[in-house]
């Protein structure tokens, strides 16, 4: 057996060349994802800046504690304030009375230099007291770098988990198709005495030794790739500019053996289709495949496809908001492709005869691709892979992003908008409509076990703002809104109109009941809730709309300090078409797929057609031109192509309409968008590759005058 197998190896290395590049890669990729995603668990520790010389600092409480039921009893449960509350006036006086007190740019946290005993002891529950490293809680905006490597991780998350998925997807098709190829070697076998146990072992040993030596140079390579995707993700601002890989081990280890594990499941399946072939396969010639699609191939597609369109269904009648998440769109998608894959068997042929190939060179393009339906499929699988993952990427982050901007612009009548951090109030000119809103939280109970914190928007004119707002009202209006209402979206637990709400501030105070004014539709997640300034302490205007009025209105617009712009520009700016980080992580994804479908598919085509020279042979003496197989040749393999963007485009079709159903059932704007630019690149790399991978060797097999 072993002499069997290192002899195999030897002789069908070409052959098995584009399973272990692509497996190297893959495991390469898991390896450099898992060093960055280790890194990602834990931000550095930076030295605090704003009291940098104070040995302690005394800030005020930054979190609401509230109790909530878990179980039988209750537990504390923390939510950030949007900025520390104000440090008590006679706590300073005390604080200055005893010790030397520095403040720095607010009235929320001053540094004092004092023993942090002593300083406890006064301080007591008033405020908190901050020493060494936590001392940085003061800094502005000390989570920056948790909320930057939160998102690092979900990139990193997605890429490998695509990565897995992909690199299983073409080392499985390299495995069962190269024994297809095999059909007549494992029949000899088995007229040579061998049984269908040692036919299968054969082809899992091949695999083991696949996996062990492609997985050991993955390893390898994501060591080395590794540090330079951290400079690629610092580089294009996917990453702080302080992201650096650790030497966790763990990656290795997990990169290593999913490699292997990938190599034995791809040649598993394999193997139990060898394991079945009979001797008398050693004595078949024909091409035309049957038995292309086992029933248990048909059950595995068919049970995946039915859970991809059924969670996309049950996503969209219980949650729709998930449907605009990247996570639905970038997992659910691969359910869809997997299923449409495995099935692939049961549409070529009939979408391989249908009309438009015309001509001898077209009626033969047509027939081999219909009977060599194994082949076909082959091809057709990873471009359907490609395909998929391009238009349900980009399609979905287009269409949420230009759903999101039309919003925008919808929910204001108004003609100009200043934005800016801290506007001052303007007065409206005569004839003119102003309404001045500013960035707030509320804190919310969801029922006794959770509480969750809502971004909200606090309103100075509640009259001038119900005139200008256009927002997706389902109940109540707008015009009832005061200092003891406010304004609620679908999401809420109590949202009947005149119901009261119970309500914590931004600040931390409360709670408070606010009667319930009017309730808007969700939306893609902006609307609301609104309350007016009365209970919003501490916000800060940052938008003002205006309406009427002429050129005063401009006038009194820029003296607010802001950027002045139209209500479209306005609403443009606010929501781009997509940020070039968000396209360079979509192309990091997709570069993943589209690496692997040009291997797979150059791999494909090499085996499939260098075994072709009998059939090229035949149609040269049927009185071929050398020409006239080429194109033959090169044709199959477009069709293939074409077959695989045609089913990718329906997988992208599904997950688009899932996409706008649930818009629709957010009554937000239906804004969706095929990719063609992103599609169309995927789609012809695969044609350039697939026609060059079929044209290279059959111009090797025609060469010289046929022969018999």
């Amino acid at each position: 057996m072993l002499t069997l197998l290192l002899s195999g190896l030897r002789a069908r290395w070409t052959s098995l060349l584009g399973g272990f590049v692509a497996l190297v890669l893959g495991v390469g990729l898991l390896a450099g994802s898992g060093l960055g995603l280790a890194a990602t668990f834990h931000a550095p520790e930076r030295s605090p800046q704003r009291f940098a010389s104070s040995p302690v600092v005394v800030m005020g409480h930054d979190r609401l504690v509230l109790d909530v039921r878990r179980g039988p009893g209750t537990v504390p449960v923390e939510r950030r304030l949007d900025r520390p509350q104000p440090v008590d006036a006679g706590l300073l006086r005390e604080l200055r009375a005893r010790w030397t007190v520095t403040s720095a740019g607010g009235s929320d946290a001053v540094g004092v230099d004092a023993p942090a005993g002593p300083v406890r002891a006064l301080v007591g529950a008033r405020a908190q007291v901050l020493t060494g490293a936590e001392r940085v809680r003061a800094d502005p905006d000390p989570e920056r770098d948790a909320r930057a490597l939160t998102s690092l991780n979900a990139l990193l998350g997605t890429s490998g988990g695509v990565t897995a998925f992909v690199s299983v997807f073409v080392v499985a098709s390299t495995f069962a198709f190269a024994v297809a190829l095999r059909r007549r070697e494992f029949g000899l076998l088995r007229t040579a005495g061998a049984t269908p146990g040692q036919v299968r072992r054969l082809l899992l040993a091949e695999a083991a030794v696949l996996g062990t030596l492609a997985s050991a140079a993955g390893c390898a390579l994501g060591a080395l790739s590794a540090p330079l995707l951290a400079r690629t993700l610092v580089d294009g601002g996917l990453a702080p500019a302080w992201f650096t890989i650790g030497a966790a081990s763990w990656p290795y280890h997990a990169a290593f053996w999913t490699g292997l594990a990938v190599a034995l499941a791809g040649a598993l399946a394999a193997s139990r289709r060898a394991g079945r072939i009979g001797p008398t396969a050693a004595l078949r010639d024909a091409d035309v495949d049957a038995d292309v699609l086992p029933p248990g191939r048909a059950l595995a597609g068919a049970a995946l496809l039915l859970a991809g369109l059924g969670l996309l269904v049950w996503t969209w009648a219980t949650e729709p908001s998930e449907l605009l998440k990247r996570k639905t769109y970038t997992t659910l998608p691969l359910l869809l492709i997997g299923g449409t894959a495995l099935l692939a068997p049961l549409l070529v042929r009939p979408v391989a005869r249908l009309p438009g190939l015309r001509g001898a060179v077209g009626t033969l393009v047509r027939e081999n691709a219909a009977a060599s339906v194994r082949r076909t499929s082959a091809v057709a699988a990873p471009v359907l892979v490609t395909v998929a993952l391009a238009g349900s990427l980009f399609g979905a982050t287009a269409g949420v992003t230009r759903a999101k901007g039309a919003e925008t612009r919808e929910h204001t009548a108004a003609a100009h908008v200043a934005s800016g951090t801290d506007l001052r109030p303007v007065t409206a000119p005569a004839g003119a409509v102003v309404s001045a809103t500013g960035a707030t939280s509320v804190f919310v109970r969801d029922g006794a076990e959770a509480v969750v914190k809502y971004g909200a928007r606090a309103v100075a004119d509640p009259a001038a703002f119900a005139e200008l707002a256009r927002l997706p009202v389902v109940a109540g209006d707008l015009r009832d809104l005061d200092d003891r209402s406010i304004v609620v979206h679908e999401e809420f637990e109590r949202r009947r109109v005149g119901g009261t709400v119970e309500v914590w501030r931004a600040d931390g105070s409360g709670p408070v009941r606010l009667r319930v004014a009017a309730v808007l539709a969700r939306g893609t997640g902006d609307n609301g809730p609104y309350v007016t300034r009365a209970n919003a302490p501490g916000a800060a205007l940052d938008r003002i709309e205006a309406r009427g009025g002429g050129a005063a209105t401009v006038r009194a617009l820029e003296a607010s300090g802001g950027t002045v712009a139209t209500a479209d520009a306005w609403a443009a700016a606010e929501r781009p078409a997509s940020s070039p980080q968000t396209r360079l992580g979509l192309v990091l994804v997709l570069g993943i797929a589209l690496v692997y479908t040009v291997i797979g598919l150059a791999n494909t085509l090499l085996m499939a057609t260098s075994v072709r020279g009998p059939e090229l042979a035949s149609l040269r003496l049927a009185g071929a031109t050398r020409t006239q197989v080429l194109r033959v040749v090169t044709g199959e393999a477009a069709l293939a192509v074409a077959i695989g963007a045609l089913l990718g485009l329906a997988v992208t079709a599904a997950v688009l309409g899932a996409l706008g159903a649930g818009l629709a059932a957010l009554s937000a704007p239906v804004a969706l968008v095929l990719p063609w630019t992103a599609v169309g690149t995927a789609t012809g790399v695969c044609a350039v590759v697939a026609v060059a991978a079929s044209a290279l060797p059959a111009w090797r097999l025609t060469r010289g005058s046929p022969r018999t």
